[in-house]
């Protein structure tokens, strides 16, 4: 890629970053490594998970610059994704009692890019100060394989229909059983974006 060479943007190159709205997809999402940072609780209150966001964030475009400087290719960077999951599934469909859940918050980042980047980027920020999650973030390879998924337009909180009719009725009549944990990618920003019209991809890795 030359210096003239337009950034790329992975939500149109990879086709699993699309969904579509009351359609639920059978996809095979294939392997890609993630900045990760673990934690449990609320996302609404829980002090761990403003960290997390405050940390992948300035890390993710750190490796972008250095991604762009050292090997001249640029990218957009992809969505906050995050995984959730709790002892008791429900808490996400029925009673949505968030302070029982459980999190993985990441950003998706080029094959390209290594650990020692990753060390280097770090370094950098960590210079800057102000970011509270840095021992805890790590870069990991996550291979989902063959998944279903749907995209959902409106507020987070109105998910809950959605995933029962996708946990309890679609997949078991295609004959899946869930495995690994439910997968969220935010392709809306709630800052500026009004509840009602926020995208979120809702996926969920079967076997058969």
């Amino acid at each position: 890629m030359d210096a003239t060479s337009p950034k790329v943007d992975f939500k149109k190159q990879i086709p699993t970053y699309a969904a579509k709205q009351g359609k639920f997809d059978v996809v095979e999402v294939p392997a890609m490594q993630f900045l990760m940072i673990d934690g449990h609780g609320d996302p609404n209150t829980a002090t761990e998970y403003q960290d997390a966001l405050t940390t992948l964030y300035p890390l993710a475009y750190a490796l972008k610059f250095l991604s762009k400087k050292e090997f001249v290719r640029d990218y957009v960077v992809p969505p906050l994704e995050g995984l959730w999951w709790a002892e008791d599934m429900s808490t996400f469909t029925e009673a949505r009692d968030k302070s029982q859940w459980a999190w993985t918050m990441m950003i998706m980042t080029p094959d390209w890019i290594t650990s020692d980047h990753l060390r280097t980027a770090r370094a950098a920020v960590e210079r800057k100060g102000g970011e509270p999650a840095l021992d805890k973030l790590r870069l990991e390879t996550l291979d989902e394989g063959l998944a279903v998924q749907t995209l959902h337009i409106g507020p987070y909180d109105a998910e809950g229909p959605v995933l029962e009719t996708l946990h309890n009725d679609f997949i078991p009549a295609q004959g899946f059983r869930m495995t690994g944990r439910h997968h969220e990618i935010y392709l809306g920003d709630p800052r500026r974006t009004a509840p009602e019209k926020l995208k979120t991809i809702l996926r969920q890795p079967v076997v058969s």
